[in-house]
């Protein structure tokens, strides 16, 4: 099929490979984990905008990483769920949505990560530098912090797709769950040289950027709780850096391993999977790791919860 067209406006989704009696379980799961995402983090998000105790720059950052996994969730889940359903010859979709697809899976993979660069940011002056943290994390701070992640994330992703799109087509089928840039230009015969450089040093900028951010500032922080004798000071950095440190790892092992099996090609059913695990596993995780080791947030709630029991008395 593919060998017979030319800058076709209409693709096909390859989805994922499945035995005809695991397909409503797999639809059951990933409808489940859909609920899941969207109930918890626009739930938590809720949480912080309606208490004011909780409008403190770690939060209102936090929100930025509920925000993205909102928008993974939606642009992902809903496309597979219907596939699933669906005959292979009927996965049709239109070029500029693949297009429109790839860039907001891009923008997600993006801020997704380099949101934890800022909530090290706000924990290492929090810790190191308590005293100066309410001078220095104002509310403009946190816009410009928040606009800096999406702000950087929409250049650099369009110019990533910008290269993707000035190519032409000669094949129609997208090898994945969902349109990603790799999946699109991997449609052309033209040379993807300047694609495949321009992805790469992408892909290790913003590794090096997170990574070596979140490295650094807890290593500051490590520094100060050893030698700081102040057992309050080193539970509160124990409490807030460990959350942040769980969620970082989950990210960067699920990117890594999609990195890894995206330069293999045997193993593209894999990659398929671990994708979607790469929506799913952040989605469900980052709200409940936060929302429950978060002080402010368990009294927030007992107190709604505690009011709403005594209510009818």
């Amino acid at each position: 099929m593919e060998n017979y067209t030319f800058n076709s406006l209409t693709l096909l989704i390859e989805g994922l490979p499945m035995p005809a009696e695991h397909l409503h379980p797999a639809f059951v799961f990933f409808l489940l984990s859909y609920v899941l995402i969207i109930t918890l983090n626009v739930g938590v998000s809720a949480l912080v905008f309606m208490n004011r105790n909780l409008h403190q720059p770690m939060y209102l950052l936090f929100c930025n990483l509920l925000f993205a996994d909102i928008l993974g969730a939606n642009i992902m889940l809903p496309r597979l769920l219907m596939d699933l359903l669906r005959p292979l010859s009927e996965r049709l979709i239109s070029y500029h949505n693949c297009v429109l697809q790839a860039f907001f899976m891009s923008l997600y993979g993006s801020t997704s990560q380099t949101v934890l660069v800022i909530m090290a940011y706000d924990r290492y002056i929090a810790i190191c530098n308590p005293l100066r943290y309410s001078t220095i994390m104002t509310n403009r701070m946190v816009v410009k912090l928040s606009a800096a992640v999406w702000g950087s994330a929409i250049v650099f992703v369009t110019i990533l797709l910008s290269l993707t799109i000035r190519l032409n087509r000669c094949r129609m089928v997208i090898k994945n769950v969902f349109c990603d840039n790799a999946s699109l230009f991997k449609l052309s015969c033209d040379s993807v040289v300047i694609n495949n450089v321009y992805g790469l040093a992408y892909t290790v900028v913003l590794k090096t950027v997170v990574i070596g951010s979140i490295v650094f500032t807890y290593t500051k922080i490590t520094v100060v709780c050893l030698v700081s004798k102040n057992k309050s000071v080193n539970k509160k950095a124990l409490q807030t850096c460990t959350t942040h440190l769980v969620i970082f790892v989950i990210l960067v092992f699920t990117g890594m391993i999609n990195i890894a099996l995206l330069r293999i090609p045997k193993y593209s059913d894999y990659r398929k999977l671990n994708v979607i695990l790469f929506a799913i596993i952040p989605g469900c995780l980052n709200p409940i790791i936060y929302g429950v080791q978060s002080k402010d947030m368990r009294l927030f709630l007992s107190e709604v919860f505690w009011a709403k029991k005594i209510s009818p008395s």
